[in-house]
């Protein structure tokens, strides 16, 4: 049997990002906590993927409603500390990622690579090499840098670590 908040992640699984429709809060690794409060009631825990990030809002609101929906009351507290990392996305969400033609973070925020110079060793989603080369180091949206394939001349997005 499950627990109630065992459900509520449940629920949580079926919220997704705005910016990027296959990847759920949870695999995002924004949702921090969730504490039950009462029976029907819970207090959810997201941190924002960087401070200023526009899907915050919508995101909140979506959570809200899908809980009111199915019969749950809940509080949604904002935390920045620790600050979100790329080390929170899940392996189900860098896999979604990646099906979704979305380079997923290269490695751990631990990288140091901009410190040396070295260029960073991206994977193309869509053919898999890694003859890529970063075009910009702004994407579609504020989390991604745009790079291309040498070996399929495919442009796509990478998510950046942070």
């Amino acid at each position: 049997m499950t627990s109630h908040t065992d459900a509520i992640w449940q629920v949580l699984e079926e919220v997704k990002d705005p910016e990027i429709p296959v990847l759920s809060v949870v695999d995002l690794g924004i949702v921090r906590e969730v504490k039950q409060l009462s029976p029907k009631a819970f207090e959810i825990t997201i941190t924002p993927t960087y401070s200023g990030c526009p899907a915050m809002d919508t995101i909140e609101k979506e959570i809200e409603a899908l809980l009111r929906e199915k019969g749950y009351e809940c509080a949604i507290k904002t935390t920045l500390s620790p600050a979100w990392t790329t080390d929170w996305l899940s392996e189900k969400g860098r896999k979604a990622l990646e099906d979704y033609g979305i380079a997923p973070p290269a490695e751990s925020t631990s990288d140091k690579s901009f410190l040396t110079g070295e260029a960073k060793e991206v994977k193309c989603p869509l053919c898999k090499s890694t003859s890529t080369q970063l075009i910009s180091q702004f994407g579609s949206t504020a989390c991604k840098a745009l790079y291309r394939c040498d070996d399929c001349l495919e442009s796509f997005d990478y998510f950046k670590c942070i």
